[in-house]
């Protein structure tokens, strides 16, 4: 029987396997998404409540009814909304360089950051980390839902990461916040957005702008809350790492494909992979590669790219088998 040539068609329809599978694999890499995924609500939940003791020892429920009586009883009056970013303050000590640049020890200086419970609100990731975009969280977050849609992709920031803006980047993203509600403003969101945002919302008297009243609250409050701030840049990273090694597993993949003639080498790629595929679940095309690779150790190299993270004991059984065969090449040479 003749052998079955690759062609553009079923490349793709290989590649797309080969792409779910290792979505669906249980990696180090997808743990550690899931694991901090399964942690998301009850820390958020946690630091809304510190921030919630916060704003109301400053503006009590007295106030609070106060501002609403007034705001009622005079169209003049708009002294009260709801809201769901903040920014909090401590008095503590902050280094400065004078103009001989030494270091000066300043005291009794007002510590500020701001903390958004938006579900679009920012986060803090490592200052190694470039991937910082807020609605990554909301995609990371709500990844199956937003990929369950018609002409979504939750992934789409991780797959466009330091690439300048174009059409098929905007029409994921806005597909995406459209869906969870994240487009327009508070009135207008939808689905997951409202009801996440009227999840984590206060009352609170002053101006629109949360800048404008900031408010005072312990070191150790604080410190809670730029924990938890790095802590949803740890999912936002975990997310992104996980599917920054699909991608780049992939990129392998598709390099091993185009130098393929048949599809028999593809299905054996996919083999030893550990995918089943039939070949008439594929069907239709030709093509010529460029560089053969070859199946099993393209396989291999593809799952030498996952599961990178190595214990201590790890780390010194290699470094001991490491020096053992260097004593055997001494031996040798002698």
């Amino acid at each position: 029987m003749a052998r079955i040539r690759l062609n553009h068609e079923y490349r793709n329809k290989v590649g797309l396997r080969i792409k779910q599978h290792l979505f669906q694999e249980d990696t180090q890499e997808k743990k550690k998404y899931d694991t901090l995924k399964g942690e998301q609500v009850d820390i958020n939940d946690k630091a809304w409540s510190v921030a919630k003791d916060i704003v109301r020892r400053h503006y009590t429920d007295e106030d609070v009814e106060k501002a609403y009586y007034l705001q009622n009883k005079f169209e003049n009056v708009s002294t009260i909304a709801k809201d769901s970013c903040f920014h909090f303050h401590y008095l503590g000590t902050k280094e400065k360089r004078n103009y001989d640049n030494q270091i000066e020890i300043e005291e009794n200086v007002p510590i500020e950051k701001h903390f958004d419970f938006r579900l679009s609100g920012s986060f803090d990731t490592d200052n190694n980390d470039s991937y910082n975009n807020d609605n990554s969280y909301a995609y990371a977050l709500f990844r199956d839902e937003i990929n369950a849609q018609e002409d979504c992709n939750a992934d789409i920031l991780i797959e466009q990461d330091g690439k300048d803006n174009n059409p098929h980047k905007t029409k994921y993203t806005d597909n995406n916040n459209k869906y969870l509600g994240l487009s327009g403003d508070k009135d207008n969101q939808i689905k997951y957005g409202k009801e996440w945002n009227e999840k984590y919302q206060l009352d609170l008297i002053g101006r629109d702008y949360c800048r404008d009243r900031s408010i005072a609250c312990s070191e150790q409050e604080f410190n809670f809350l730029v924990t938890w701030k790095q802590a949803k840049g740890q999912f936002v990273m975990a997310h992104y790492k996980w599917v920054e090694s699909v991608l780049k597993q992939m990129k392998e993949i598709k390099l091993g494909l185009k130098g393929y003639k048949y599809l028999d080498e593809a299905i054996e790629l996919a083999s030893e992979l550990g995918i089943t595929i039939d070949d008439a679940e594929i069907i239709r095309t030709n093509s010529s590669g460029l560089v053969i690779y070859n199946p099993k150790n393209l396989a291999q190299r593809i799952k030498g790219m996952k599961n990178t993270e190595k214990t201590r004991e790890q780390k010194i059984a290699e470094r001991v088998a490491y020096m053992q065969q260097q004593k055997i090449n001494s031996d040798n040479l002698n």
